[in-house]
């Protein structure tokens, strides 16, 4: 096994990296574990200076970074632009936020003081993957890094060169040496780290199967985990919603990076009464994407990452046809060289095939008619995920009753699902569990400490 960074526009191989030796995974854990030693007695104030930093290099290099990620994994150069500048966000807002959201917290009890404070944990092993390779990165480091812990990152085995921009952006912004580290690791690598006593916790984002095994392996050495995992996430279409609305924010919801997101809108449920109309607008809007390299400024939708996606999303595709389902566009994969694949609807989808209970990752919408409240909130939940879902509604009452019932991490009202610094992201059922961003976010890497005094 080894790292490639292959162009998924043009198939072409531009580098690669071997793994790991067990010398530089041993350092690398020595030199986090060194470091965290120093880094957790810093002041927050301290603490803030180098993320501050890295937050104006990655505006300062948005365009570079952006086209790293095209290059590496066909993400649209707008949107990997948009996704740097994202993480300095995400930097700055836990620069900002991390001290009060740590701060001692003083609770009655029997004794003369009591409090809870917030100590770092240690060493944490981030598992991450391809398709957003900075901000999954950023979104869990600047909050783990402010409440005082290491970070060793294991990236995906296609975005090397991107997890190497991101260990020397760090470091350029000054972080001191170990304390952040990228390792080249194959699967039983990590398990091996996960398994260290040095290593303190996990995170991980990816599929559910990997959550699965990850969380297998950190379960059995009692580490601290939080896994980000797959998402089929419904998009709920009412009577009285703004159609064009909706119909412009459902396909920025389905394609964005290529329809490669965990969070991206994929189960349309339209109410029969707007059914006709939402399916002809949609279907359109659909057909009108550009599909091309990702460098080229009007492409709007990429490559697949990779040749096994693409074939897993087209196997998908084919059974949901075959099993009933009809292609409105797309469904036909593109000539040429790259893991090109159209933007595809689908209709008359039957439950219980792909297109209807496992997760598309790829430009493929499923479009299904309802009709009452209590069918919708059914078809929503009628999944093993629960990551997010988006309500169309002109009522507010409509949308406050149904938020409580759409079993999910996010519930967003005439609006795409998306992720915030502001707010606890994550999910329940397969989607995973655990929380990132906001104040929830960064408590998932302190340990909640009592402290009573008499």
């Amino acid at each position: 096994m080894e790292y490639r960074t292959l162009n998924p526009a043009t198939e072409e191989l531009l580098e690669s990296f071997p793994l790991a030796t067990d010398a530089e995974i041993e350092g690398a854990i020595e030199g986090a574990r060194k470091a965290f030693e120093s880094w957790r007695g810093l002041a927050f104030e301290r603490r803030a200076e180098p993320l501050i930093a890295a937050a104006a290099s990655l505006e300062a290099r948005a365009e570079e970074l952006g086209r790293l990620m095209a290059v590496e994994m066909g993400k649209p150069l707008a949107e990997g632009i948009a996704e740097a500048n994202k993480c300095a966000v995400g930097c700055r807002y836990y620069a900002e936020h991390a001290a009060a959201y740590l701060a001692a917290d003083s609770r009655e009890s029997d004794g003369s003081e009591a409090f809870v404070r917030f100590d770092p944990l240690g060493p944490v092993l981030a598992i991450m993957p391809w398709n957003f390779p900075f901000w999954q990165f950023f979104r869990f480091a600047a909050p783990a890094l402010m409440a005082g812990n290491a970070v060793l990152l294991k990236h995906s085995p296609n975005t090397p060169r991107c997890a190497l921009a991101i260990e020397g952006l760090m470091r350029d912004a000054g972080f001191p040496d170990g304390l952040v580290r990228s390792l080249f690791l194959s699967n039983e690598q990590a398990a091996a780290v996960i398994g260290d006593s040095r290593v303190r916790g996990v995170t991980l984002t990816g599929s559910t199967r990997a959550g699965r095994e990850v969380a297998s392996c950190a379960g059995k050495h009692l580490k601290t985990m939080v896994m980000e995992l797959g998402g089929s996430d419904p998009f709920i279409v009412f009577e009285d919603a703004d159609l064009d609305e909706a119909v412009r924010v459902g396909v920025l919801a389905r394609c964005q990076n290529s329809g490669q997101s965990c969070i991206a809108a994929k189960r349309f449920l339209v109410q029969r009464e707007v059914w006709d109309p939402f399916l002809e607008k949609f279907s359109a809007a659909m057909e009108a994407m550009t599909v091309g390299d990702p460098l080229a400024a009007e492409v709007r939708i990429g490559p697949l990452a990779r040749a096994d996606l693409r074939e897993s999303l087209a196997r998908q595709v084919a059974e949901s046809l075959a099993g009933g389902a009809r292609a409105l566009c797309g469904a036909e994969r593109l000539p040429g060289p790259g893991y090109f694949y159209p933007p595809t609807v689908l209709v008359d989808v039957v439950q219980g095939s792909p297109a209807a209970d496992e997760e598309l990752f790829g430009p493929v919408a499923t479009l299904i008619p309802f009709g009452d409240e209590a069918e919708a909130v059914g078809l929503a939940n009628r999944t093993a995920y629960g990551l997010g879902a988006s309500l169309w509604t002109a009522s507010a009452d409509r949308a406050r009753r149904l938020a409580g019932q759409v079993e999910a991490g996010a519930v967003f009202v005439n609006g795409m699902v998306k992720s915030d610094p502001r707010l606890p992201f994550g999910g329940v059922k397969d989607s995973g569990f655990g929380r990132e961003l906001s104040r929830e976010g960064i408590l998932e890497y302190v340990n909640l400490k009592t402290v009573w005094i008499r």
